[in-house]
């Protein structure tokens, strides 16, 4: 059996986002399909409200989390420090400081790594979750593009 939410999450995204996005399969049916591939009804259950809040966090009409500058600097919560670690905050502060992610998409991305029931994150779930973020984002195609290249095909992550 597969142990997370993540783990069905990217099962979800490398199997019916990347290759088939026009495919809309109900609930009902993707349930059981995760469930044959291994999948334990309580993690499905988790990735499918996981990606209904994040659903919703991209809304347009849903509130920003807070106001933010141009130039403030995120400082993380104890809880997040703990969970993300030197490597994965440097590579969010990069991925900023590049363009990639502006400061809302960026709390998106946190909020959604902090909602993941695992101990630490590592690069590469910090990779999937932003994958999966721009994916939700109007007009964010070309970032989003460039973050696929990253995680599915092994891209270097070097910003230019």
């Amino acid at each position: 059996m597969k142990e997370n939410v993540l783990d069905v999450l990217m099962y979800l995204f490398e199997n019916y986002m990347v290759e088939e996005p026009e495919l809309q399969k109900d609930h009902q049916t993707l349930t059981a399909e995760l469930f044959q591939a291994g999948f334990e009804h309580r993690e499905i259950n988790k990735a499918f409200d996981w990606l209904q809040d994040l659903s919703d966090m991209c809304d347009p009409d849903y509130p920003p989390p807070m106001s933010i500058g141009k130039k403030s600097i995120r400082h993380y919560a104890a809880e997040e420090m703990r969970k993300l670690h030197t490597e994965t905050r440097g590579f969010l502060l990069s991925l900023e400081q590049s363009g990639v992610l502006d400061a809302p998409t960026r709390e998106v991305v946190i909020d959604r790594v902090m909602a993941l029931e695992v101990e630490e994150i590592d690069l590469n779930h910090i990779k999937w979750v932003t994958m999966m973020v721009l994916c939700n984002q109007p007009g964010q195609e070309d970032v989003y593009m460039w973050m696929e290249d990253v995680v599915l095909n092994g891209v270097d992550a070097k910003l230019q």
